[in-house]
């Protein structure tokens, strides 16, 4: 413990029960349950802390401190405290991400210390589906080879910095960027229509669990839009996802894009949940 907070760095002796705590809501605490999932708790291996809020010496909240800072089940004692450990340690995160009240109430806290912040995007609908698409699937979406990195990777960096607002090639040159894009690439979760040399559509599954699994990424060349690419390139990949890496799919879009909430519905997406997310 931190003095008389009820908060601790967990290591992999709480594995189980911060298993159990993710898995409870698989469509939610799909990032930080990939790493869980993957690596477990310690610390070395997360690349990240995950502070856990005790209650009469059960655990029955966490926090996911790394490059983001993600509440998981917080209470709003438990909220409090990942606030005040926050707070003292200063930001180390670019974003704070998760659902809308836990993640609002934990920046009303951090605030007055950590503002302003880059962007708020302040309601971000959650959408899951585990039933193959009605819509017919585009047959040219793939997963893309190792080799077509140079091909994708500049795709990637339009759709991160259209989204984000700054590029991923900032700050290192894009070298933890690369990797990212190139460990997914390898895994088979980057997937891809590629005409001519050309990228036409593209997604990648970002975190994956035995229970679900979450889209990212998604982007269509800005001249190619409004002619269903979209809808019809998700509708390949969730048909490959849910048949060969988890039973549900999920992702989470901005409120203010109306055109690809309508078309992730199409696709057979419902809402399940909102996010918030605060950018630095």
């Amino acid at each position: 413990m931190l003095g008389s907070l009820p908060v601790r760095i967990l290591d992999d002796r709480y594995r189980a029960e911060a298993l159990a705590i993710l898995d409870a809501d698989p469509i939610a605490n799909v990032f930080v349950g990939s790493r869980v999932h993957a690596v477990g708790l310690d610390p070395r291996r997360l690349g990240a802390q995950m502070w856990g809020y005790l209650h009469d010496g059960r655990l029955t909240s966490l926090c996911y401190s790394g490059a983001n800072l993600v509440p998981v089940a917080a209470t709003p004692d438990a909220v409090r405290a990942f606030a005040e450990r926050a707070r003292a340690q200063g930001r180390r995160c670019s974003s704070i991400v998760g659902p809308v009240d836990a993640v609002g109430e934990l920046w009303d806290m951090l605030a007055p210390y950590w503002g302003p912040p880059r962007a708020i995007r302040s309601a971000q609908p959650v959408m899951a589906t585990s039933t193959v698409p009605a819509v017919t699937a585009d047959p040219r979406v793939r997963r893309v080879r190792t080799e077509e990195f140079d091909i994708v990777y500049p795709a990637c960096v339009a759709m991160f910095t259209e989204e984000v607002g700054v590029s991923p090639n900032a700050g290192d040159g894009g070298v933890l960027y690369r990797s990212r894009v190139a460990e997914l690439i390898r895994a088979g979760r980057a997937f891809a229509r590629i005409d001519d040399g050309r990228v036409v559509f593209k997604a990648e599954v970002g975190a994956v669990t035995p229970y679900a699994c979450q889209v990212q990424g998604v982007w269509v060349p800005p001249d190619l839009r409004g002619r269903g690419r979209s809808v019809h390139g998700m509708a390949a990949l969730v048909t490959e996802a849910l048949g060969s890496i988890a039973p549900a799919v999920s992702l989470y879009v901005n409120d203010f894009n109306i055109r690809a909430r309508a078309a992730y519905r199409r696709v057979g997406f419902t809402e399940v949940d909102t996010f918030m997310s605060i950018l630095f």
